[in-house]
């Protein structure tokens, strides 16, 4: 999907600037995100490629003008909404009742639940699966697709139709553009392809300064011999 979110090689935004002793929560309301992002997803209400195509689909502005949680909590919204797991007018009377200091934490616990969170949080997730075998090997030269998919994809813009050379093979792993849209995990063989960084950004770009980008099997081709 071209859209906002997908910021490589735009201008205008102004530099980066790392904010020192960042905290992992700039206020309460964030670790609640947290907390709501993590039961939905040991609850399998939707998986992170889900999740990451919907924070994608929202209005280019507000996605400019939200915070990084801000960005989440739109996700979670969206998402339960679509699913069915609460409708619009539960969540405006929710919030109607918050804004009035009424009821603000319903009493309901879960420790099941709040077991398998925890789980999530101090334990690795695990993705590689069994898929078929990679049809490239290292040193192997490819060019990446040029297509602009409606859904949901890991293939940034400024990387499609461009040469790159096979740095290693990670093993297979679930496909997000079918495990975005209930189209299974398919999983396909995932490489790190590593590009020369005059091939993404012109001849303004560094030339000694390589790019590696993780990008599944589908994305890629191999490169006409003459390359």
């Amino acid at each position: 999907m071209n859209g906002i979110h997908d910021m490589g090689g735009m201008h205008g935004f102004g530099p980066v600037e790392p904010e020192p002793n960042e905290p992992v929560f700039h206020s309460r309301w964030e670790s609640r995100v947290l907390g709501l992002t993590r039961a939905c997803g040991v609850q399998g209400i939707f998986n992170i490629d889900e999740g990451r195509h919907a924070i994608e689909r929202m209005a280019p502005g507000d996605y400019l003008a939200s915070s990084y949680y801000e960005r989440w909590l739109d996700r979670n919204v969206r998402l339960l909404v679509e699913k069915g797991v609460i409708t619009r007018e539960e969540l405006e009377r929710r919030m109607a009742d918050l804004a009035a200091g009424r009821d603000p934490a319903p009493a309901h616990t879960d420790p099941d639940l709040q077991a398998r969170m925890v789980r999530t949080l101090t334990e690795r997730p695990h993705f590689r699966q069994p898929g078929p075998p990679p049809r490239f090997n290292a040193g192997d030269h490819i060019v990446t697709r040029h297509d602009a998919p409606v859904g949901h994809t890991r293939l940034p813009r400024y990387a499609r139709g461009k040469h790159g050379v096979i740095a290693r093979s990670h093993g297979s792993y679930i496909f997000p553009d079918t495990n975005a849209h209930d189209g299974g995990h398919q999983a396909h063989p995932l490489y790190s392809v590593r590009f020369h960084a005059a091939e993404l950004w012109g001849v303004s770009a560094e030339s000694w300064a390589p790019v590696h980008i993780d990008l599944w099997e589908r994305y890629l081709e191999a490169a006409p011999p003459e390359r």
